[in-house]
């Protein structure tokens, strides 16, 4: 049986904290920026996903996505 890797995102500098809400945030927006401007095909944009679903608690996705879906996302995108 193959071994398993569990990485999550690296340290950012722009979040010092131990309080990562606002990096989760940040690499979210990074994702669907990312996928707007290079496709959804586009393999670019694979660490953002994985460095925002490591991060960021399942509820809060759920909920960003219908934002997103219903054009109420208070974000940047």
């Amino acid at each position: 049986m193959a071994e398993i890797e569990l990485k999550t995102a690296p340290a950012d500098f722009r979040f010092p904290t131990t309080n990562q809400t606002r990096h989760c945030f940040t690499r979210y927006i990074e994702f669907h920026r990312c996928v707007a401007a290079k496709g959804e095909e586009s393999g670019d944009c694979g660490m953002f996903a994985k460095y925002y679903r490591s991060l960021c608690p399942g509820e809060w996705v759920e909920k960003w996505n219908e934002q997103r879906e219903n054009g109420t996302f208070p974000g940047p995108l």
